[in-house]
């Protein structure tokens, strides 16, 4: 598992060389295979998991790509974004789906009816693709000009060009598939002038993509699953039964409610996925996310506030309460706000590192509480198991915390790299090694299970603080 250097060529953009990018995955699916002590020819089948919603465009009959990657953290898209969100063809939009809605009672029409662009979306950044590099635009009009997600670069490079694919999990990411319909949203397009031809077919989830080409790996590998990262934590966590609930805690944090057949449209807050599809079966999934965890953690470490990870849970319990000190977590650009900024307030002569430490990791806890507050609001189905996974799941201060405002137990699971056991699991049902989820059920380990301890009242002045702090940075 390695991260790829992200590149900054301008201020607020973020990219990854796709050179880069495909030297290091081959490099880490050797690396592993000969960690197990195991040879290439044992191999039944590989499942890739990738970071969502990062995507690139390329020539089809070069496969030369016009761009890097561009990440979903990038921002080259805001005075699109911004200018589409206050114009008059939006709210014409929203007035005739939110017709339609009131005339059929079709939740299909309720998304478009509060539609709202935001950076991370990859519409807007495709718009800007197709205004901004001729050679793209060219390509497209000449039916020339593919567009994918990691997966499908990946799946592309592995094939030697000759699988163009992604999944559905990939797909409905984007924010450019209609999960309704599942298929590239025309409507969409249309408004933001991106050509149709441009899209990769959409396959199942766990499925035979093809195989690797064994000049790669020295045998051909049969490519049996592809997933996104954060539906793949939650088949990995085997959140396979509506209410189920997945909280991955990493470089952000995702809060996934499995709601079986039924697609709950967008609402403020909350986005409909598609979390995988295995032949005739479609899982749905609702998520609510917020970035910055991992990265305000990280930076923390840089300016040396501590210098391992493992040290902050200490921190934190080494002293009371924060004194009053407040976190707001805002490094990346937040949807309804893009002047938002990261901030520490309520600091004082006496403030020591560990208030500092500890402001950070309960805005981690009062972030899951907002967002766990939204999806029983909106989310119609009884709440199941909440498995957390990621990074600071292993900080038990933020888990303990969690727990006692959430007011529900929460299990961790032994391995806290769910995104990789969960391709696995996809590419090993493909493949035939597992026959059916039951199996998979049998092999999940569980490392620790938090259960609230303290009354909510008790942490209410710190939260009424820390949401008093959260509007102060607004604008």
């Amino acid at each position: 598992h390695e991260q790829v250097e992200s590149l900054y060529p301008r201020p607020g953009w973020v990219e990854l060389d796709p050179e880069v990018l495909w030297s290091q995955f081959v490099g880490v699916v050797k690396e592993a295979v000969q960690a197990a002590g195991l040879h290439m020819r044992q191999i039944a089948g590989l499942g890739i998991s990738t970071q969502r919603a990062t995507f690139i465009t390329w020539h089809k009959r070069t496969g030369k790509p016009f761009h890097n990657f561009i990440s979903w953290q990038d921002l080259r898209s805001i005075e699109l974004v911004n200018s589409w969100n206050k114009s008059l063809l939006l709210k014409v939009v929203h007035v005739i789906f939110t017709v339609l809605h009131f005339l059929t009672g079709n939740d299909r029409y309720l998304a478009p009816s509060f539609l709202t662009f935001s950076t991370q979306q990859t519409s807007m950044k495709l718009s800007w693709v197709f205004k901004n590099i001729h050679e793209a635009e060219e390509a497209a009009k000449k039916n020339n000009c593919c567009f994918g997600t990691v997966d499908t670069w990946l799946l592309y490079r592995l094939t030697k060009g000759s699988v163009y694919a992604t999944d559905y999990s990939n797909a409905s990411a984007t924010g450019v598939f209609e999960p309704f319909m599942k298929c590239w949203n025309p409507t969409l397009c249309n408004l933001l002038s991106i050509p149709m031809s441009i899209y990769p077919p959409v396959k199942d989830t766990s499925f035979n993509f093809g195989s690797a080409d064994s000049e790669i790996f020295g045998v051909p590998i049969p490519i049996m699953a592809v997933v996104a990262d954060q539906q793949s934590a939650m088949f990995g966590e085997c959140c396979f039964h509506p209410g189920d609930v997945k909280l991955t805690m990493g470089t952000g944090c995702f809060w996934n409610v499995n709601t079986g057949e039924h697609l709950f449209a967008s609402r403020r807050g909350l986005y409909p996925l598609i979390g995988w599809k295995i032949g005739e079966e479609v899982v749905y999934v609702t998520e609510g996310c917020m970035s910055d965890i991992g990265t305000a953690i990280k930076w923390a470490q840089d300016i040396n506030l501590f210098t391992n990870v493992d040290e902050t849970e200490k921190m934190a319990r080494s002293i009371a309460d924060s004194q009053g000190v407040c976190f707001v977590p805002g490094f990346q650009v937040s949807v309804n706000d893009p002047y938002l900024c990261a901030s520490f307030m309520g600091l004082k002569p006496s403030t020591t590192r560990n208030h500092l430490v500890r402001a950070i990791l309960e805005s981690v806890a009062f972030r899951n509480k907002q967002l766990y507050d939204i999806i029983v609001k909106k989310v119609r189905i009884p709440l199941q198991t909440i498995r957390a996974d990621g990074g600071v799941s292993n900080n038990s201060f933020v888990m303990q915390m969690t727990s006692d405002l959430i007011n529900k137990k929460i299990e961790k699971p032994a391995n806290a790299d769910m995104s990789s056991l969960g391709a696995a699991f996809l590419a090993g049902l493909a493949s035939g090694f597992w026959t059916d989820k039951e199996q998979l059920k049998k092999l999940r380990r569980i490392e620790a299970v938090f259960e609230p301890q303290k009354d909510l009242e008790e942490y209410k002045p710190a939260m009424d603080t820390w949401l008093q702090a959260m509007k102060r940075s607004l604008h």
